[in-house]
């Protein structure tokens, strides 16, 4: 019997160029998610076998780079505009091989260009962000984790603001959540109590019951950093 093996060619077509081209994806078979982070972030049983690597389709031909969250559409002007500033400029590379976390930086970096360009839903843009914040924390370079999260946290606010969320799988409770746990991992508490504070209000209106929980600890977290920050200006 032929072995099976985890990662796949999965054929595309491109949206802005019509050519087709291949990317790897990996059998969800494989995928083994062994914990969450706080702000979700999947911890894979494997590094090698990590989904976010692939989440991006890079068109080889022309650049043009999208997730699955893209919308078909592309308003008035935008297709233009990434001929313009991303397909003129493209230098062919092919990124539908195996992928290191540097190279899948490299394709989130391009989606979040093509997003913008295309003027992408803000859920779909705070999304990217925040995969893409990831890919640091895996490398442990805390700075550009951070800039990324801020990013992110910026993009669900105003997806929030402008109920661009509404009809996606991110519920209300759930950007609540997102915005005041980016802010606190961002060091931006007053805006992280208010957010925890604003889910923790929804708690008789939801089934998301797991959520409210970890608003509450994130919350019942930030009150005794608070405490032990004031002990410690007190003893010195």
């Amino acid at each position: 019997m032929t072995q099976i093996e985890p990662i796949f060619d999965k054929k595309c077509e491109c949206r802005m160029c019509k050519k087709t081209f291949t990317t790897k994806k990996l059998r969800s078979r494989f995928i083994k998610v062994t914990n969450y982070d706080t702000d979700f972030c999947p911890i894979y049983a494997s590094d090698e076998i990590n989904p976010i690597l692939y989440h991006v389709n890079v068109c080889p031909h022309c650049g043009f780079s999208s997730t699955d969250d893209f919308t078909p559409y592309f308003p008035p002007g935008a297709a233009d505009e990434i001929q313009l500033k991303v397909c003129s400029q493209w230098v062919p590379h092919d990124f539908g091989q195996k992928r290191k976390v540097t190279d899948a930086i490299k394709t989130f970096k391009l989606a979040i260009y093509c997003s913008l360009l295309k003027k992408e839903k803000y859920i779909v843009v705070a999304g990217t962000y925040m995969r893409l914040a990831w890919l640091y924390r895996l490398l442990e370079n805390t700075d550009q984790e951070k800039r990324f999260m801020k990013l992110a946290m910026d993009a669900y606010l105003h997806s929030y603001m402008e109920d661009d969320f509404k009809g996606t799988q991110v519920s209300e409770v759930r950007i609540l959540y997102l915005i005041g746990e980016l802010a606190r991992r961002t060091h931006q508490t007053e805006q992280a109590v208010k957010y925890f504070s604003k889910v923790i209000e929804q708690q008789n209106r939801t089934i998301e019951s797991g959520i409210i929980d970890m608003a509450k600890e994130r919350w019942y977290d930030i009150r005794e950093e608070q405490k032990s920050a004031r002990l410690t200006e007190n003893i010195s």
